[in-house]
């Protein structure tokens, strides 16, 4: 029988695109959606990698079971890093993407193209029933552009051109984006555990 990881999401583009990412592994993933009751734990931390661990820490006591959570968060040169870790909430608490991006462009009205540096950051965290935890961060380089290009992706993905890329993230096709993504570098780097936790 398969052992059970709660993806401690509310997501279910984000539970889809784990599910992609990961290589085939004994393991059944669940979003914490699936869980009567839950509820999504406070993003109140100062950086990515605090609000990861508070995620899945606060999955894996609700549950009983191991937890995987992330937080990611787009950083932008010209706005001295941010929206960093309020990305989510870039345009207000309960923002949709369209709003967030607006807000972006916005901010970024009149910068020119060279100073548009920008990279996706993600920190993903493991943790055991009993409070261990294990954490991968992963990061994605490019700049912001100037509109909207893409109908594949969520969030910020059709403003985000990668470096060395055909476009933005919106324009991949999913499985190279998977290949290739800061959550896909993030989650490579918990692969070990993963497969010591299927084992």
């Amino acid at each position: 029988m398969k052992k059970i990881l709660v993806v401690a999401t509310f997501n279910p583009h984000k539970l889809r695109e784990i599910r992609a990412i990961l290589p085939p592994l004994p393991l059944t993933l669940k979003a914490l959606s699936d869980f009567p009751g839950a509820v999504p734990a406070e993003e109140d931390g100062a950086t990515l990698e605090a609000n990861a661990v508070e995620k899945a820490l606060a999955a894996a006591r609700f549950t009983g079971l191991w937890a995987l959570a992330d937080d990611t968060g787009l950083e932008v040169d010209a706005l001295g890093g941010g929206p960093g870790v309020r990305s989510a909430r870039y345009a207000g608490e309960k923002a949709s993407a369209a709003e967030n991006n607006a807000r972006l462009l916005s901010a970024l009205g009149g910068v020119p193209r060279e100073k548009r540096l920008a990279r996706f950051a993600c920190v993903v965290a493991l943790a055991s029933p009993s409070g261990g935890v294990k954490v991968s961060r992963g990061a994605l380089e490019g700049r912001i552009t100037d509109g909207s290009r893409g109908a594949n992706g969520f969030g910020y993905d059709p403003l985000f051109e990668v470096d060395g890329g055909p476009g933005t993230l919106a324009e991949f096709p999913e499985e190279e984006k998977n290949s290739v993504s800061h959550r896909a570098l993030a989650l490579k780097g918990l692969l070990p555990e993963l497969l010591r936790l299927a084992a």
